[in-house]
C-alpha cells in the first residue's frame, strides 16, 4: 500500500513539471514570436499637386433679384382676377379689377360739381359785365356832377362785390377740376396693373375678396424677375471680418449638389437683419434685448447669378463658398501633418526616407485651410509625411 501510495505521488509530480515545462516554452515562444514581429509603421500620406482654397462657409437663401407685391389701392370686391400662379406678364397687363361702382358714383359727383361751379361762375360774369357798365357810367356822371358820391360808391361797391364773387368761382372750379381728376385716378385703381415684367409666384387675394385699402394697399399678387436670383448668404460674425465685397464665390443647391454655381461677391451688408425687428425705442432693454444678444449673429452676403434655366426658384438653399485665398498647382500635404510653429514662420513636419524611418524636416507653409496645407519650399511631391497625431515631436 505504501508503495502503490509512493508511486501515485511521484506520478502527480511528473505531471506537475510537465505542465511548469509546457508554460515557460509557451512564454518562451510568444516573446520570441514578438521579438521577430516588425515594428508598426506610423500614419503616412504622400505629397500631392492639386488645387487649394480657404473659403468661408456659409448658408444661404436664394431669392429674386427683383420681386414687388402688386397692391391695390381702391376699396372693393374681386370681380375678376386675370392671371394664374405661374403666369409670365409683361408691364401694363391687365391683373386683376375690382368693383368700380363707388368710385364711379364719386366721378360723376365730381364731374357734376364741376359743372355747377362753372355754370354759377358764367352766371356771375354776366353779373360782373352789368355791374362793370353802371360802375362806368356811375363814374362818367359823378365826374359830371350829374349824381352823388353814394351812387357812386355804391356803383362801386356793386362792382368790386361782384369781381371777388368770379375770383371766388374760379377757385373753386379749380378745385372742382382737381376732384374730378382725383376721382378719374381713383377709378383707374379698380383697374391693377403690372408694374413690371416677372411671373406670379404668388397669389394673396383670390377673385372674390373684399379688400379694405383705407390704411394700406392690400396685396394682390406677387410679381417676380426669376431671370436673375439673388442669394443672401448668411456670414457668422466670427467671418465676416475676412469677407469683402469682388470675392469669388461658388454654391451648390441641396436639390442639385454636383452643380456648382460661380459669381461675384456684390456687398456685405452693415448691420445684421435682426436689427431691423427690433423695437424702434432701442436701447436693448428687456427680455427681448437679452435673447437677442445671446442669439448668435449673422451678416447677410449678397450675389447675384443669372438663372435663364430656371433651374433656381424662390427660398432654396444654397451652401455658399466665399474664397478668401486660392493656389493652383500646390504641393499639399494634411494639416495634420504639419508640426512645431517655429520662431520665423516655418514649420516642423516629419518625412518618411528611403529606409521608412522619419526625418524631421523645416518647410515654409502658404495657404492652410485646417484641412489640406499648401508647402511652398522644403518638399517634394510623392514625399511621404508623417502625420501629426502620430508624430510626437
Amino acid at each position: 500500500m505504501l508503495q502503490f501510495g509512493g508511486l501515485g505521488q511521484q506520478r502527480r509530480l511528473a505531471w506537475i513539471g510537465g505542465g511548469v515545462l509546457a508554460i515557460a516554452a509557451t512564454v518562451l515562444l510568444g516573446w520570441y514570436v514578438h521579438a521577430k514581429e516588425p515594428a508598426q509603421q506610423p500614419l503616412t500620406a504622400v505629397a500631392g499637386v492639386s488645387r487649394i482654397e480657404d473659403t468661408v462657409l456659409a448658408s444661404g437663401t436664394i431669392v429674386p433679384y427683383k420681386m414687388v407685391s402688386v397692391g391695390a389701392q381702391a376699396s372693393g370686391r374681386i370681380v375678376a382676377l386675370h392671371v394664374a400662379l405661374g403666369d409670365q406678364v409683361s408691364k401694363g397687363q391687365l391683373i386683376a379689377e375690382i368693383d368700380p361702382s363707388t368710385e364711379r358714383n364719386a366721378l360723376e359727383i365730381a364731374e357734376a360739381t364741376l359743372e355747377q361751379e362753372r355754370a354759377q361762375r358764367a352766371s356771375r360774369a354776366i353779373s360782373l359785365a352789368q355791374t362793370d357798365l353802371v360802375f362806368k357810367r356811375a363814374t362818367v356822371t359823378y365826374r359830371q356832377e350829374a349824381s352823388s358820391q353814394a351812387d357812386y360808391e355804391a356803383a362801386e361797391a356793386a362792382y368790386e362785390g361782384t369781381k371777388a364773387d368770379v375770383a371766388a368761382l374760379d377757385a373753386q372750379i379749380r378745385q372742382a377740376v382737381i376732384a374730378v381728376d382725383t376721382a378719374r385716378v381713383t377709378l383707374g385703381y379698380t383697374k391693377v396693373i403690372a408694374p413690371m415684367n416677372g411671373t406670379v409666384v404668388a397669389i394673396v387675394a383670390p377673385e372674390g375678396q373684399t379688400l379694405n385699402a383705407v390704411q394700406a394697399a392690400p396685396t394682390i399678387v406677387k410679381l417676380a424677375d426669376l431671370s436673375t436670383m439673388t442669394v443672401k448668404a448668411q456670414i457668422s460674425e466670427a467671418d465676416v471680418t475676412r469677407v469683402h465685397a469682388g470675392q469669388k464665390v461658388y454654391f451648390t443647391t441641396l436639390g442639385n449638389p454636383n452643380h456648382r454655381y460661380e459669381a461675384t461677391l456684390r456687398a456685405v451688408e452693415p448691420a445684421p437683419e435682426s436689427l431691423a425687428a427690433e423695437s424702434p425705442a432701442g436701447g436693448g432693454g428687456g427680455s427681448a434685448g437679452a435673447a437677442s444678444q445671446s442669439a448668435a449673429v449673422y451678416y447677410n452676403g449678397l450675389f447675384d447669378v443669372p438663372n435663364t434655366d430656371r433651374g433656381l426658384r424662390p427660398s432654396m438653399t444654397a451652401e455658399v463658398h466665399i474664397v478668401l485665398k486660392g493656389a493652383d498647382g500646390a504641393l499639399l500635404v494634411p494639416s495634420g501633418a504639419l508640426g512645431l510653429l517655429r520662431s520665423d514662420g516655418r514649420r516642423t513636419i516629419k518625412v518618411l526616407d528611403e529606409k521608412g524611418k522619419p526625418q524631421e524636416r523645416e518647410v515654409e507653409v502658404g495657404i492652410d485651410n485646417h484641412v489640406d496645407a499648401q508647402v511652398v519650399s522644403g518638399l517634394a511631391p510623392g514625399d511621404r509625411v508623417v502625420l501629426e497625431s502620430t508624430n510626437t515631436p
